[in-house]
């Protein structure tokens, strides 16, 4: 039974929270992904750090075995040949799709965020409440009551992911996403693929399952 990209979006990357957001997308406009029958699809990282390669890679193809990490097949054995020897190898190895994962830029922002004062609650309608005025509590509590402002600097992540028809020989879609706080590499791959998935269903490249 051929499997469908779309499908495998929805199943397999349904996560919680997310630190993920949509940037930009584009689709071919004569090709959906929900029209490719992809059969075996290679997963690329295009990073230069090799752990984070294969995490990244291995991510994806432990989740359905019609994904297959890219370094089994192109590696330090072929790495050299050309794109159309690339190419020849991948068809041989009928494959009918590529995605491919890269990281763009990193981007700081800094933003300041606003202390907090709740002492206000405890002002003149309280006064002399179990025979304090105001100022035996703020004497008493202030530390509980009130922290102060600071600058927050946060760093931001920008990843492409495209998607390649190779029985087309073309790029049919891909996307940007912006994801900030990664702890674990793993766990930001799927909320990119849920992300992708939310602006593929939207833009019409999927159908929904």
């Amino acid at each position: 039974m051929k499997l469908y990209l779309t499908s495998l979006f929805c199943i397999l990357f349904i996560s919680c929270g997310s630190n993920t957001a949509i940037v930009n997308s584009w689709n071919d406009p004569e090709t959906t992904i929900t029209q490719e029958q992809f059969k075996k699809i290679l997963v690329v990282a295009l990073v230069k750090d090799e752990a984070i390669r294969r995490t990244t890679e291995n991510r994806i193809a432990s989740s359905n075995p019609i994904f297959k990490s890219s370094y089994q097949y192109l590696n330090g054995t072929n790495l050299q040949l050309s794109n159309e020897q690339k190419l020849k190898i991948l068809k041989d190895e009928n494959f009918d799709g590529v995605l491919t994962m890269r990281l763009v830029s990193t981007e700081k922002e800094t933003n300041y965020v606003p202390g907090t004062n709740t002492s206000i609650y405890y002002g003149g309608m309280y006064t002399g409440m179990y025979g304090y005025g105001f100022g035996n509590w703020y004497g008493m509590y202030s530390p509980n009551f009130y922290s102060p402002g600071y600058y927050q600097e946060t760093t931001y992540y920008m990843v492409e992911t495209n998607i390649f028809s190779l029985s087309k020989n073309k790029l049919i879609w891909t996307g940007t996403t912006k994801s900030s706080y990664i702890t674990d590499i793993g766990l930001t791959v799927d909320e990119i693929m849920k992300t992708l998935y939310k602006e593929m269903i939207k833009d019409g490249s999927v159908t929904k399952k």
